[in-house]
């Protein structure tokens, strides 16, 4: 009989533990109601996903840093920061992969297109 007790609470345990995230549950739209600014939105995106290579100064291959809102300002306008983190081919980026959720790169289109705010 107490044989039992330990397979009820290990099975008990294995089915209450499980779960299932697809990507559209980890990668929902991000609504921001005011303009999208580097302070407030892009730098957390940069910071989490693109500092371990674009600090200062770059390791691992990186052209250059990404630690500055001027930093990032001129990488958007002048070495394709968005075309880079949006590739599906062999240069997805952050190195290594996986590509960033489509969510924060659409959050890095929208501060491009509302003027690249810094605050």
């Amino acid at each position: 009989m107490k044989s039992k007790y330990p397979i009820l609470i290990l099975f008990v345990t294995l089915f209450f533990s499980c779960s299932y995230n697809s990507e559209d549950d980890l990668s929902e739209e991000i609504i921001i109601d005011d303009f999208v600014t580097y302070d407030a939105n892009i730098k957390s995106i940069i910071d989490n996903n693109c500092i371990n290579c674009h600090n200062n100064p770059p390791v691992n291959g990186a052209p250059m840093p990404l630690i500055t809102f001027d930093n990032v300002k001129q990488a958007v306008e002048n070495r394709n920061l968005i075309g880079r983190i949006s590739a599906t081919d062999g240069s997805v980026m952050p190195a290594g992969g996986p590509r960033l959720p489509q969510n924060l790169i659409d959050l890095v289109i929208q501060w491009e297109q509302e003027g690249l705010l810094e605050n």
